[in-house]
């Protein structure tokens, strides 16, 4: 079952514009099967496939010269062996076909990395996430309650070939650690890294505290800081940085931490099901995570860089995330209730007055379904999230 991502129409409009483009984020996210639906006519290879592999180390020159062809070039998993892009290179200066080679990849910052030394100019770089709840809608597949969502969580195959979280985040889990960690890191205990992954699924939504996290997995500041890195770079987690307009206030300088995935942070957490996510202390930060994933899911697949922040000074106001176009800002607050409550514009109605924002241009986003809007600011359904990013 294919499921059709909003990223298509952008991904089209690169490769008619430039001669490689580069779709990278988490495993299992969809990539392989987006390109090989837009780039139907396109020969692939998968650098994982050992032999594909060997012929790319042998010779990458070689390689691409003889798979020459007149549609072009999938090469799927690229991070297996970046040099080939060195090579690419004078292909591309040589004939510059738009679209001809099409990359997809896993690890951000080594194919950041790749590419900035041998390709900038020439590659358009996508990110790829897993499932939105946009999309999620579109294809008549959003579950039907919040908590549903933030236990399913969003990669494709639960989707798409009916696995259920408890079959498919363990052996993701499994097999993330056990390959993509090796490679990134030499991780001497691997059963180390997995409690770490268990221990920041554990402060979801909470402000980073890398020391106290060093404590409780008993490794070392720096190690903390390296691990959290390779998170980030293979899109499990990210950190959502304080907005510093101070306002004469003194602000919280910490990022909150999130997961991408509610998915996989619930197996993390060792949540089994969507029950046991309407009764867990979490629930406020994973319902906090879905959301937030949710609007850095719509500008990746727009094709833009996330441009959100939180705020919260040292007295505990707080605004939960901010949408920053540079001329405007929007407060979103997350709440995990089902009923309305006009308390819930207390937080952003703080904020307006501070920042000398209109309170009109403020949202809630809450676990029920319908939308309003209002003198004091936006109610919107958590289905309709994204459609908050313009």
């Amino acid at each position: 079952m294919f499921i059709k991502r909003n990223l298509q129409a952008v991904l089209e409009n690169y490769a008619s514009k430039f001669p490689v483009v580069a779709v990278i984020g988490p495993r299992q996210a969809g990539k392989t099967t987006i390109v090989r639906e837009v780039f139907a006519g396109h020969t692939y290879f998968s650098l994982e496939d050992p032999d594909t592999l060997e012929a790319v180390n042998a010779d990458p020159r070689y390689f691409l010269e003889k798979n020459y062809n007149s549609n072009g070039l999938i090469l799927d998993e690229f991070q297996n062996n970046p040099q080939i892009l060195s090579y690419m290179q004078g292909i591309v200066d040589n004939n510059r076909r738009p679209g001809y080679f099409i990359l997809t990849g896993s690890h951000n910052f080594l194919m950041n990395q790749a590419i900035t030394q041998s390709l900038a100019g020439r590659v358009a770089l996508l990110t790829l996430l897993p499932l939105s709840l946009q999309e999620l809608k579109q294809s008549n597949l959003i579950p039907s309650t919040i908590d549903e969502a933030v236990f399913k969580g969003g990669y494709p195959d639960i989707f798409s070939r009916n696995f259920s979280p408890t079959e498919f985040y363990p052996q993701y889990t499994k097999t993330y650690v056990e390959r993509d960690v090796r490679q990134l890191i030499n991780v001497g205990n691997l059963s180390d890294f997995q409690r770490f992954m268990r221990l920041c699924a554990g402060r979801i939504g909470q402000l980073l505290n890398v020391s106290s996290l060093a404590d409780d997995c008993n490794i070392s500041v720096a190690t903390v800081k390296s691990w959290l890195s390779i998170l980030e770079a293979s899109y499990v987690l990210f950190l959502l940085q304080p907005h510093f307009n101070n306002y004469n206030k003194r602000l919280i300088k910490s990022p909150k931490l999130y997961f991408y995935d509610t998915g996989l942070a619930c197996w993390l957490l060792k949540i089994v099901s969507q029950e046991q996510v309407s009764d867990h202390y979490l629930r406020g930060g994973l319902i906090e995570s879905l959301i937030i994933a949710e609007f850095a899911k719509k500008f990746y697949n727009q094709g833009t860089d996330p441009s959100l922040y939180f705020w919260r000074d040292s007295h505990g106001h707080e605004v939960d995330c901010i949408l920053d176009y540079g001329t405007t800002l929007i407060p979103i607050e997350v709440k995990s209730a089902k009923t309305i409550n006009q308390r819930f514009f207390d937080g952003l109605h703080y904020w307006t007055e501070l920042a000398g924002v209109d309170k009109s241009q403020g949202y809630v986003v809450y676990a029920g379904s319908q939308s309003d809007e209002r003198s004091g600011g936006n109610i919107i359904g958590w289905q309709s999230a994204g459609d908050i990013v313009r």
